[in-house]
């Protein structure tokens, strides 16, 4: 029976929820998801456990926060004073807007709490600092 190795491009189903059981993702509705092991198109602790498994084969794993979004950092949590906001924008909690770094790379941002006179925005990914627990399955090996 074959197994998935570096360098093949596998399909699998996924399920994902939080340590408390909350649900984060799923493929189960829709089309197997599709990466190139190997490839970094996954977090790496993913890779590894989907590594070695052969078509049909289900799996439980969890991956701990460092080999996934890595822990939430304070330093990506700032406020914006309203005045460096565009005039048309009316910000909303959860909201989300790109910014950008002092390199000039672009960041994602979900606004996390409105002031009167600021905003406070949270650059860090929504699953950083959590650990991740997965089932999945391997659908196939190409």
């Amino acid at each position: 029976m074959t197994q998935a190795s570096n360098g093949d491009t596998v399909r699998i189903h996924y399920s994902g929820q939080l340590n408390d059981g909350t649900p984060f993702d799923s493929s189960r509705d829709r089309e197997p998801m599709e990466f190139i092991l190997g490839g970094g198109q996954v977090i790496p602790g993913f890779e590894k456990a989907v590594e070695g498994m052969a078509v049909g084969e289900s799996k439980s794993f969890s991956i701990p926060s460092e080999e996934a979004y890595g822990q939430h950092r304070e330093e990506l949590v700032q406020d914006v004073p309203s005045s460096a906001l565009p005039e048309e924008l009316t910000p909303v909690v959860g909201m989300q807007l790109q910014g950008s770094n002092g390199e000039g790379q672009t960041m994602n941002l979900v606004v996390t709490e409105v002031k009167e006179d600021a905003i406070t925005v949270d650059g860090n990914h929504p699953l950083a600092g959590q650990d991740l627990n997965f089932e999945v399955e391997l659908v196939e090996i190409a």
